[in-house]
């Protein structure tokens, strides 16, 4: 999907008091969108085990789990993935290694107590140093909407999805090898006309297509397909909720279903603020109509998030702790959320060690909520201990973590 994906539209917003040993709230002045110093690495081995969490609240609900780490494994059988590894002193076959014994875990039959202890003694724990070196996370949710569109243009449908031109060479990195057209600049001079891939009813649509990365879309005859992101402009993204809110015509706390309300009402708005983000996406079908993340693979509601591909690594397994928004009696309510996830995505919002983007899923609902996602957490990885990484032929040597330093404090 995103192919990054992309990131809600909720970024910077009073928070609920969340649930483990954060503040309970977040200051105003909190930038969660700041920087590491180049070449510095986002994750911290815990070196003493009271900081380490518990893990037995995750280890009763795995619904999804599975699905979601052989996804991870699919990605890390690439060839292409051996790029990313190390990630400091963490090996590609001991990313490898941590999800098959994760699976292994998960069908051995084990109580959520002995998961927990199990978990405790093979794997190293790593936290997010967060926004503030102590490990404070914002995390907001994205989603795959449903929207209608169609293969054609007509009076109705008028808003193209293009595919990337063949002008469009990428580096390695996935960006651009030469200067691209600013979103503005496309909309107005309709630079790649005829390489249209799909035509949508809406503009503001068409542009949380752009944002989420993704879009499952009926088409006239009842027809759903799928696309996902293919390439971007190379244009950094830009919030357009923030100039929204700065503007008045949002309320702070507001998220998707409120922006999707002022431009259906007022669509000579939108326009005049997507305009405002430079970024431009370029999307390609789906085959299997799953929503697909940065890693070409399918992304899990619940079970897959998305950061900053830069200076976490891709695909591994990861424990997350928050509170997240959830239907309970008919009311959505912020509610304790720690479960086991992968890292299987990225966002154009989300640069920074202190930024999270949980998959919320499909449709209308998970948009509603994923529109509210925006709570402090923790961010912990998981690696298998390299004692336990049996390498081919030789002995695994002990090797020292990627940081030094115990809890985040």
């Amino acid at each position: 999907m995103i192919r990054r994906t992309l990131s809600a539209f909720v970024l910077a917003a009073l928070a609920a008091p969340f649930l483990t040993g954060c503040p309970s709230h977040k200051a105003k002045d909190t930038d969660y969108e700041h920087q590491l110093p180049p070449g510095e690495l986002a994750l911290r081995k815990i070196t003493d085990p009271r900081a380490i969490p518990d893990f037995t609240v995750a280890c009763t609900n795995t619904t999804g789990l599975r699905e979601s780490v052989s996804n991870s494994l699919d990605y890390l059988a690439k060839p292409s993935s051996q790029k990313a590894f190390p990630y400091g002193d963490v090996t590609h076959d001991q990313a490898v290694a941590s999800l098959n014994a994760m699976l292994t875990l998960l069908d051995s039959g084990k109580s959520p107590g002995e998961l927990n202890a199990e978990i405790r003694a093979k794997f190293d724990v790593y936290i997010s140093v967060g926004c503030d070196d102590r490990g404070t996370v914002l995390y907001t949710g994205y989603y795959t909407p449903i929207f209608n569109a169609s293969p054609v243009e007509t009076d109705k449908f008028k808003y193209p999805l293009y595919k990337p031109p063949a002008v469009l060479k990428k580096r390695p990195d996935g960006t651009p090898e030469s200067p691209m057209p600013d979103r503005k600049t496309i909309e107005a001079t309709k630079p790649y006309v005829g390489n249209e891939l799909v035509w949508m009813a809406d503009p503001f649509e068409a542009y949380v297509t752009h944002i989420q990365g993704s879009a499952r879309l009926r088409m006239p005859d009842g027809k759903e397909v799928t696309v996902g992101y293919a390439a971007n402009n190379g244009h950094e993204y830009k919030s357009i909720r923030a100039i929204l809110v700065q503007d008045g015509r949002i309320e702070k706390r507001a998220g998707l279903p409120s922006m999707l309300k002022l431009f259906h009402a007022s669509p000579e708005l939108v326009k005049l603020y997507t305009a405002q983000n430079p970024r431009y996406i370029f999307f390609a079908f789906v085959p299997d109509g799953h929503p697909r993340g940065c890693l070409n693979e399918p992304v899990t509601s619940l079970r897959s998030i998305a950061t900053d591909k830069k200076i976490f690594p891709p695909a591994c397994l990861a424990f997350v702790s928050t509170q997240l928004p959830m239907r309970q009696g008919g009311q959505v309510v912020d509610a304790p959320f720690r479960q086991f996830v992968c890292d299987q995505d990225a966002g154009g919002a989300i640069r920074a060690p202190g930024r999270c983007d949980v998959y919320m899923g499909v449709g209308e609902e998970a948009g509603q909520l994923a529109g509210r996602a925006q709570n402090e957490g923790k961010l912990y990885y998981l690696f298998l201990k390299p004692e336990a990484v049996k390498q081919p032929g030789e002995q695994p040597a002990e090797q020292p973590a990627p940081a030094e330093g115990g809890e985040v404090k």
